[in-house]
């Protein structure tokens, strides 16, 4: 990892993290004085976009809490005293989180940061290209605002904050953001993946007509086969430009090293090891045992009914896997996937136990709220899908970089559109059947899962979180095939309708008419 921001780019960072965490009302243009008026650099201003793009993207308590811990992928229990936070993580994963939801607010607040930081910089001259980028940028989060709430708020370069944001709903925004990437795709540039590229550009464009129906109606969506051979002509783009490949192994994609060796990534936020990052360390922190190395907060869990889904020789379920920046492992223990049972120090490969002097045995076994003194600290799986960056943990600047898209799910979007209606293709040499394109991943040697007899849409979801666990995608998946609201296992049974949708935040409701509260809530 090479890049280093500018000073005029950590100004902007800086700028913008105080804006995201104000109210939608001020998060508008900045009086030239504080924004450095017509003198502002575009090319540190653009830095400054991509790097407000970690605040809600990074980390474990913002975009991804609210799409990860409200499905069957992961929990987050009470063990005890710790991780009770006032219940914040069992009403996501029981569906009942309310307006005030601490997750649900900075969520909100931070993606239309993003969009405020995209917006602003068009005012300042930038070139064509650098336009083309923060017009991306502002689009992939609005589409995010749009999954989640349902209501994108949005202001011209150079509104003022004096007047009230407008907001787009449902379809209407939907149009926008195709419209937007649309009149930017050709300008954008076809490298490298930590920017916006054209081929991001096609995989939001595939998300968006993928999930068409579902913004019209999110209980019962239709999928116009219009809409699916979209998906399939933008997927084949995707794969005839002969940019991505299987990497050489499933966790290379996420590695400290996956600047270099992921060679799937489509689309990532990009960590620049000992210099800058997000905060990504979450996703091995906020898992691991005090007592491990890295340590870490001992919370989430995989939840078994999920891990059961693995076959017992396929490679995303857990390896064996030796890395840049990674321990010395000289007992070549299992380090990355579902850890589960026995655990070592993996630099000195002895036993560890728990504060308690037991055995540090992960267990199937997970409450959402955990009371037995002598077990809570060793209960539920724990998925380790971004290796650890041993070197850099302590000072909080990972190299890792964070991945938004990756080419499985290029072809699994190609596979799930064939199979609702969409005209079948053939790109590459994935195949041009949905068994062909899931097999095509599953029998990679980097993966080793064995091929499918059959795929439905039922295996095709199956798939989805054995390939995509973890990266975001498991709650729009689960509303899209109708499973989000429920039964998950330590969830609730059946969620009402309300839920397939996050509320507006009550403070963006106080100070922002043109926002209107969710139904239900």
């Amino acid at each position: 990892m090479k890049k280093i921001l500018s000073a005029g780019a950590l100004l902007a960072v800086l700028q913008l993290a105080n804006s995201c965490q104000i109210n939608e009302e001020f998060q508008g243009t900045l009086p030239a004085a504080q924004s450095g008026g017509g003198s502002a650099n575009p090319a540190s201003l653009l830095d400054g976009v991509y790097s407000s793009m970690r605040s809600p993207f990074q980390g474990a308590t913002q975009v991804f809490a609210l799409s990860e811990v409200t499905t069957d992928e992961r929990l987050m229990p009470t063990r005890g005293g710790d991780w009770d936070d006032n219940g914040v993580w069992r009403q996501l994963h029981q569906h009942n989180w309310d307006a005030n939801h601490t997750q649900v607010r900075d969520a909100f607040n931070n993606l239309n940061g993003v969009v405020f930081a995209a917006t602003d910089i068009l005012r300042y001259n930038p070139s064509t290209q650098q336009a083309a980028e923060a017009r991306f940028l502002r689009a992939w989060a609005m589409y995010w605002v749009l999954d989640l709430y349902d209501q994108v708020p949005y202001r011209d370069p150079g509104e003022p904050v004096t007047q009230l944001a407008r907001v787009r709903k449902g379809t209407e925004a939907l149009d926008f953001i195709i419209s937007e990437v649309n009149a930017v795709l050709a300008t954008l540039p076809d490298a490298p993946v930590s920017r916006a590229t054209k081929d991001a550009a096609r995989g939001l464009l595939m998300k968006c007509y993928l999930n068409r129906g579902v913004y019209a109606n999110r209980s019962t969506p239709a999928f116009a086969a219009a809409d699916m051979n979209q998906v399939i002509s933008l997927a084949d783009a995707i794969i005839n430009s002969g940019r991505y490949r299987f990497a050489t192994n499933y966790f290379d994609n996420f590695a400290p090293d996956n600047t270099n060796i992921g060679t799937e990534n489509i689309f990532t936020e990009l960590n620049v090891g000992g210099v800058s990052s997000g905060a990504q360390y979450d996703l091995w922190r906020f898992i691991s045992h005090y007592n491990m190395a890295p340590s870490g907060y001992n919370g989430p869990t995989a939840l078994s009914d999920f891990y059961d889904k693995f076959g017992a020789n396929d490679i995303r379920r857990g390896t064996v896997y030796k890395y840049k920046n990674g321990p010395t492992n000289p007992g070549n223990r299992q380090n990355v996937g579902f850890l589960i049972g026995q655990q070592y120090n993996l630099n000195t490969d002895v036993a560890l136990t728990d504060r308690t002097g037991a055995p540090l045995a992960f267990t199937r076994e997970v409450s959402i709220i955990e009371t037995n003194a002598q077990t809570l600290e060793r209960t539920g799986i724990r998925p380790m899908k971004y290796p650890p960056d041993f070197t850099n943990n302590s000072a909080g600047t990972i190299d890792n970089d964070m991945v938004h898209l990756r080419l499985p799910d290029i072809l699994l979007m190609k596979a799930e559109a064939i199979l609702r209606g969409g005209t079948a293709t053939t790109a590459g040499t994935y195949g041009n059947t949905p068994l062909a394109l899931v097999n095509s991943i599953r029998t990679d040697a980097s993966r080793n899962a064995g091929a499918l007899a059959s795929v439905d849409l039922n295996a095709l979801y199956d798939e989805r979180g054995r390939e995509l666990y973890l990266e975001m995608w498991r709650r729009q998946d689960m509303v899209r095939f109708g499973k989000f609201l429920g039964p998950i296992q330590e969830g609730s049974t059946t969620s009402a309708a309300t839920y397939l949708i996050f509320p507006i935040p009550n403070q963006q409701i106080a100070v922002n008419s043109n926002l209107v509260q969710n139904p239900g809530y």
